[in-house]
């Protein structure tokens, strides 16, 4: 991904990078695991990033990918992206890892998830920074959300962090000086 572009500053397409990120890492851990000889090892990463990818598809495709395909220009991209973690997804569901075939068919499969995730991060996460309004980005966010229930966006992640207290959202008081009137 481009670091010019201000994606990596939205807090949606954020998150959909860092679920990438991870989705790569338990990826080419799972493809060292065989390298290794240790496909069972390898199948609980790949469970945990078929895991991942389930939310993160969802995610994409209730939100982001469903907004954008309203228009023809972006629907072309996307349903081609949809094929394809359709295709993961079988994959996943299926290997056996002691078939030398499904081991070389996960390593090849990790390697093609590289050229899918630049095609999200390099043209359709950029494109949607202007392509996208308000209300978009909010039912993109909301279908996010829906997809993971269990979690906040980065960019919310610090209001719900114990250790800060519970919230850093500004209140009130925090435009309040000790033993002056609040400011209105």
């Amino acid at each position: 991904m481009c670091h010019y572009c201000g994606c990596r500053d939205m807090p949606l397409l954020r998150d959909y990078v860092a679920e990438h990120e991870r989705v790569v890492n338990l990826g080419g851990a799972a493809v060292r695991a065989l390298d290794r000889g240790d496909p069972g090892h390898a199948s609980e990463l790949l469970a945990a990033m078929g895991e991942e990818l389930t939310s993160h598809w969802r995610g994409e495709e209730d939100g982001l990918f469903a907004v954008m395909r309203r228009d023809e220009l972006y629907s072309q991209h996307i349903a081609p992206l949809v094929r394809e973690h359709r295709e993961l997804a079988t994959l996943l569901a299926s290997l056996d890892l002691s078939d030398a075939d499904d081991q070389n068919r996960v390593r090849q499969a990790v390697d093609d998830l590289h050229g899918h995730i630049a095609k999200e991060e390099d043209g359709l996460f950029p494109a949607s920074l202007t392509a996208l309004g308000g209300e978009d980005w909010d039912a993109a966010m909301a279908a996010w959300q829906q997809a993971h229930p269990d979690r906040h966006l980065i960019a919310d992640a610090h209001t719900h962090d114990p250790v800060a207290g519970g919230s850093l959202a500004p209140t009130r008081d925090s435009f309040e000086s000790p033993g002056s009137n609040p400011i209105v």
